[in-house]
């Protein structure tokens, strides 16, 4: 294998007053530069999904970053053969990442996070550095975590991330006094479930920076078992960051 396409994710909680606009200009600079993927915009910020040569990203991403709103924007990469995605979308949406809970705004303040190193000791050690015990939670839709996810992780078998509040409610008693680290694949649903248990009483909160491809990245992979659900044609990474294979997500995955 080659592994000659870069392949980034990356979001940013900012507010986007002008995220027609923006649109607009992204899709052009985007289709210019031959890159496919998905980017999603929204007045709470930016998630995007890009593949293609490395120097065309990389150019992608450095024109972005002249908007002070995205200057720190920082992607995480991987490789592949071939570019798993077959066209190029820029959308509007109302969330970057749906949650149906409006109060929830990550760029007004996010919840404290921890570094995939933090989390790796920590899981060695069995606890945090205060001695409570820790537990992770996966914040992702169920068919994901079929697909691999971290030692003893909590899932609650939701099927989408609109279920994650009501499903909180239910179990929150359960994470009383001890330090829970949400999680998802790449940090955006992990930000907004962090905030929200904060929201709702729960002192020990933090999320993972980064999600499961940094942890993939910083670290050896240790304490998390299976690979990681991605949203598009390689469907799953390894510990490495290379494609895996797929084991139990539906075939329509991709498009949900």
């Amino acid at each position: 294998m080659n592994n000659h396409v870069l392949n980034i994710s990356c979001y940013k909680f900012v507010p986007l007053p002008d995220a027609e606009a923006l649109r607009k200009l992204l899709h052009e600079r985007a289709t210019a530069a031959a890159l496919k993927g998905t980017i999603l915009l929204a007045h709470e910020g930016i998630n995007m999904f890009l593949a293609g040569p490395a120097a065309a990203v990389h150019g992608f991403v450095d024109a972005l970053r002249t908007d002070p709103r995205f200057a720190d924007l920082a992607p995480k990469e991987s490789w592949s053969d071939t570019v798993p995605f077959r066209k190029m979308l820029v959308k509007v949406k109302r969330e970057i990442i749906r949650m149906d809970h409006p109060a929830i705004q990550p760029a007004s303040g996010r919840a404290p996070a921890v570094t995939p190193a933090t989390l790796h000791r920590w899981l060695t050690q069995g606890h945090d550095d205060a001695g409570r015990p820790v537990v992770t939670l996966d914040t992702r839709n169920a068919f994901e975590v079929d697909e691999g996810t971290f030692d003893n992780a909590i899932d609650w078998r939701i099927d989408k991330f609109t279920e994650f509040p009501p499903a909180l409610r239910v179990h929150k008693a359960e994470l009383a006094n001890k330090t829970v680290v949400s999680f998802c694949t790449g940090g955006i649903r992990c930000e907004k479930a962090a905030i929200l248990m904060r929201e709702e009483g729960l002192t020990h909160v933090y999320q993972l920076e980064g999600g499961i491809l940094k942890y993939f990245e910083e670290t050896d992979g240790a304490h998390y078992h299976g690979g990681c659900f991605v949203f598009d044609e390689r469907r799953t990474l390894a510990a490495d960051l290379s494609a895996g294979t797929l084991r139990n997500a539906p075939d329509d995955a991709i498009d949900k």
